[in-house]
């Protein structure tokens, strides 16, 4: 497999890169050794995660190699030098080195990204965090949750009660290998559970001294979080956000907070507590420790009983703007309780010992601290919200805030403390700066920022909501071609009435008759999966309900829209209750695999469970429709106020031209939640697939410049709704079969009941069998349930399904031996001296990138049999096949010897011949594409008759020709009908 070159540094990836994949790792390299923040978009599918890791390691190792077991490191044996290289290092200069700190949204999220460090040649020192509610082991504490799970830990701890973490020195000691190969929580918990250690305290331990550490958002951006990672050099530390498309609402929702006086009665209740447990100490023991004096707590309840009062005093004149003041007012109104910078120290320290005797006393009965009341945390409530009020001792940050209080009748669930029928307040600081955080880590130091999705335009909002510099940014195309995606704007439906989800149309019985035989139409139009976005639950709820109970004013039949939608596909409706989702999951799954039917329907909303980071690949998701844009309500008091900061921002009087105001804010969050949910079809290098915009609005140029770059070339505005459904019915039947004979799965493809799901997101388990009768399915168990989910969100990247692994070894003796190999296998593909300035790769550099890796493999024949030889054999997850062994295509194509075939009147070809001369007439990447296309045959990963296309499409060009008719040898009897069609249709092109 080939080494790059990149900007000076030799970056080891284990497959073929495409072009896209070489431009992203080049940007990466350029923030890195620039020390410079990056916005890199690239769409899924393109091998983001891949790349990521595989430059930045590189880069890591620029500077020596990567720790070991008790630190040191950093020898620099074949490490290559760059203009960021520290020169001469050695163990004692292992902390100069930097550390890569990888952040994602969710623990799910970093389970894929550790699977694909996995798939790469690098072992660097790792660790990865997660918290405790996934990693405890004690009996007990594993049982609690939330706050009061750390607090009965930290009770446990304290007291050396916890027997899993009194052994994490003396493993660490014994232990000195473990982080050098790559693990996720998984493998820390099962080394707790079958050795001891605590896996939590192991993770904690591991972090100290790493080369690349694996957290979550909130471990990061939290400030108590942040400041718990003792250990980690900020200095100089390289911080990537992957799927960062939501990072901006996630830092200004940590600096912010919502006092509801429902909780803030919870916390006078546990002050009262920790008043009567002291009196009962003083009583029992005698003790006249700081802790246990109750006066501490009386005060602390008559502030909160005070502060309770001025919230309930404060006069509010309209229940829909509330009461709002400008930031600042938060000192004033807490001045009033004589609440300030400097007694609010006070108060923290009276919070933290009352949440150790609340701790102590709930535990008095077992002598472990474990049977801690959930309600413990509620007063650590108000110890954040004084953090966040007086961070650094200062008010400068209140400028960027507003103060909202906010009157509901509604009572708040999940309190019993809740008075029913008395209006509930809501005291609200918000932060609309989400820039606060990010300028953190500019005070520590970091080197570079990365934050990198499939999702990021519009760019410029982005980089001025975090109020960060981002010189080095890139907007990358898809891997696909553009025969396998449609992209149409629908302005008008079948009867020529606008289609307009705007709130003047959307209830008109007008627009929700034309929408819902627009989707009737589409559902039969599109194969297999269909997915439906809609801007809120509330418009999805009431279309839904019309359609069920009628039909188009003009329409002949007397069926409901929804009784002629589920004539073409079964639906499924994405519950609110988040609790319910792995059940609708589950039912998708189910009715797109029941051969009785056409296919499924998943109606969903923007910003919905549905639309962030599934995979509906392949036939799970062949088409994906929006029907409006997903505007936040714009009377909701926190995006009111929102705008109102970003418009005085932007006044003339400010003189910062880079503002933006308030609209262009609100319209961009719309489009951003639109173009995370059309990602979720078209997921990797063979995927196909329609968007379909079902609003007038998206013929506006300012609404297409909010999409993704990577559609911008493939959108068309269809005036007529006739245009429509033509080139739709055209793109799908070109790419299904004509033959319906060829869509039937018993023709070896997959089972019939697996006939329109993607088998990533099969089950193993014959729980999963789909009853014959529509609509019914088989009982699942949890378990079955749940690694069907988990299997539905996996992403394969696009190299995952056209080149092999380099090696998938998992132990030690066989990473040595795939090293070993690599080192004298591997080609290097230099791409330093053809980068243009200011970082630009040049576009001749990228179209002759495989050319120049051709001659150079011809350096040495063996070298270029033995990458060959692994390209032949390696498989996903598997080993790679020594070279010695023959490989799957060659044994095919000697099966196959005795069949003789004239190839366009030239000598007769066996498989042997066929493949030498397929080698000469393609190049190294397209003969590498064409292994993988013979081996999606042999596997059946693909269906038959893409497989079949994308070879021809290879063959097709003039000088190929005798390829195409000689591959006539490989087809079986069943598709040689399909394969002479394929022929004819290239050899007519040609003629």
């Amino acid at each position: 497999m080939p080494v790059y070159r990149i900007r000076g540094v030799d970056v080891d990836f284990p497959y073929d890169a495409y072009d896209c994949q070489i431009t992203y790792m080049d940007r990466v390299l350029q923030s890195l050794q620039q020390g410079n923040n990056a916005l890199l978009e690239s769409p899924t599918g393109t091998g983001k995660t891949l790349c990521l890791l595989c430059s930045t390691l590189a880069w890591r190792r620029t500077f020596g190699e990567f720790l070991r077991g008790g630190g040191g490191g950093g020898g620099g044996g074949g490490s290559q030098p760059s203009g960021s290289q520290q020169s001469g290092a050695s163990a004692t200069q292992s902390s100069s080195y930097p550390v890569i700190i990888y952040a994602s949204r969710t623990h799910s999220q970093l389970r894929q990204v550790i699977k694909e460090l996995k798939a790469t040649s690098y072992r660097p020192k790792m660790a990865v965090l997660g918290s405790r509610e996934q990693m405890c082991i004690h009996e007990e504490v594993s049982k609690l949750q939330g706050k009061a799970q750390n607090n009965g830990c930290h009770y446990l701890c304290k007291k050396r009660l916890c027997r899993h973490n009194n052994i994490v020195t003396d493993y660490m000691k014994n232990n000195t290998e473990i982080g050098s190969e790559p693990f996720d929580i998984e493998d820390l918990v099962n080394i707790g559970r079958t050795k001891g250690p605590c896996p939590y305290y192991i993770s904690r331990e591991l972090s100290k001294s790493v080369d690349i550490l694996f957290a979550p958002y909130n471990y990061l951006i939290d400030p108590g979080n942040r400041r718990s990672l003792t250990g980690i050099s900020w200095d100089n530390a390289v911080l990537i956000f992957d799927e960062a498309h939501n990072l901006e609402s996630i830092c200004a929702d940590a600096a912010s907070f919502d006092l509801l006086t429902s909780n803030l009665t919870s916390c006078i209740t546990e002050a009262q507590e920790c008043i009567q447990l002291c009196s009962f100490k003083r009583s029992i023991e005698n003790s006249a420790e700081k802790q246990f004096d109750p006066e501490n707590y009386a005060i602390l309840k008559a502030l909160l009983m005070a502060l309770e009062k001025k919230i309930g005093e404060l006069v509010i004149d309209s229940k829909e703007l509330g009461y709002t003041k400008p930031g600042s007012y938060i000192y004033e109104f807490l001045s009033e309780l004589n609440i300030t910078s400097e007694t609010s120290k006070k108060l923290i320290e009276i919070i933290d010992s009352a949440s150790l005797l609340l701790e102590e006393g709930n535990s008095g009965e077992t002598k472990a601290g474990v049977k801690a009341k959930s309600t413990v945390s509620r007063l650590e409530t108000i110890r954040d919200m004084l953090d966040i009020i007086f961070k650094g001792g200062g008010q400068n940050h209140a400028k960027y805030y507003s103060f909202h209080v906010n009157e509901s009748s509604r009572q708040t669930s999940g309190d019993s403390l809740q008075v029913f029928g008395k209006a509930s307040r809501t005291l609200s600081w918000w932060c609309f700066n989400p820039g606060l955080a990010m300028e953190e880590f500019l005070k520590l130091g970091v080197r570079s920022i990365i934050l990198t999705s499939g999702t990021l335009s519009p760019l410029d909002s982005l980089a001025m909501e975090l109020n960060l510099e981002f010189p080095v940014r890139l907007e990358n195309p898809h891997v696909i071609s553009q025969d396998q995606i449609w992209v149409g704007v629908v302005p008008v439906g079948p009867s020529g009435h606008p289609l307009n989800s705007s709130y003047r149309t959307r209830e008109t019985v007008k627009y929700k008759q034309e929408l819902g035989t627009v989707i009737v139409n589409f559902a039969r139009i599109v194969p297999d999966g269909l997915l439906v976005f809609f801007p809120s639950y509330s418009m999805m709820d009431k279309c839904i309900d019309y359609w069920k109970n009628r039909n188009h004013e003009h329409s002949v039949d007397d069926s409901t829209i929804w009784q002629r939608m589920c004539k073409h596909k079964q639906p499924v409706i994405e519950p609110r209750q988040s609790s319910n989702f792995p059940n609708a999951i589950e039912d998708y799954e189910a009715k797109l695999r029941d051969p009785s039917t056409f296919g499924a329907i998943f109606f969903a909303v923007c910003r919905g469970k549905v639309s962030e980071g599934l995979d509906f690949a392949d036939r799970a998701g062949r088409a994906v429709i929006v029907t409006g844009m997903p505007f936040s309500t714009p009377t909701d008091p926190k995006v009111r106020l929102k705008r109102e900061y970003l418009d005085k921002q932007a006044k003339p009087s400010n003189k910062n031209p880079k503002t933006l105001t308030g609209e262009e804010w609100y319209v961009q969050q719309a489009a951003r939640a639109v173009n995370q949910a059309v990602g979720r079809v078209i997921r990797h290098r063979h995927d196909y697939g329609a968007i379909i915009y079902c609003d007038e609005r998206f013929v506006w140029p300012n609404y297409q410049s909010q999409m993704s770059y990577w559609l911008k070339p493939y959108i068309k505005c269809y005036s007529k709704y006739g245009e429509v459904v033509q080139t739709l019915t055209r793109f799908f039947r070109d790419k299904v079969c004509v033959d319906p004979k060829e869509m039937d799965c018993n023709d070896s493809v997959t089972p019939p009941a697996d006939k329109c799901l993607p088998q990533e997101i099969l089950s193993d388990s014959p729980a999963t069998a789909v009853n014959e009768h529509r609509g019914t399915t088989a009982s699942l168990n949890a378990t079955t349930r749940k690694n069907n989910y988990m299997k539905f969100t996996q992403i394969t990247p696009a190299n995952r399904t056209t080149l092999p692994m380099k090696h998938g070894c998992s132990t030690s003796s066989q990473l040595a031996s795939s090293r070993g190999q690599f080192s004298q296998d591997s080609q290097v593909v230099d791409l330093t001296d053809n980068a243009t300035m200011h970082g630009q790769l040049k576009e001749h550099t990228l179209k002759s990138m495989r050319l120049k890796k051709a001659k150079i493999a011809d350096v040495s024949s063996q070298l270029k049999h033995n990458v060959e030889s692994r390209a032949l054999t390696g498989n996903r997850g598997q080993q790679s096949t020594p070279p010695s062994k023959r490989s799957t295509i060659e044994q095919a194509c000697e099966k196959n010897e005795a069949i003789q075939e004239r190839c366009g009147g030239q000598e007769s070809t066996t498989g042997p011949a066929f493949l030498k001369l397929a080698r000469e007439k393609l190049s190294t990447a397209e003969y590498g594409e064409f292994v993988e296309f013979m081996k999606a045959l042999k596997l059946k990963t693909m269906h038959i008759k893409d497989s079949l296309e994308a070879i021809a499409k290879l063959f097709s060009s003039p000088g190929r020709l005798t390829l195409l008719e000689g591959f006539r040898v490989f087809v079986s009897k069943n598709h040689l009908p399909l394969y002479e069609q394929l022929v004819r249709k290239y050899t007519m092109a040609n003629t």
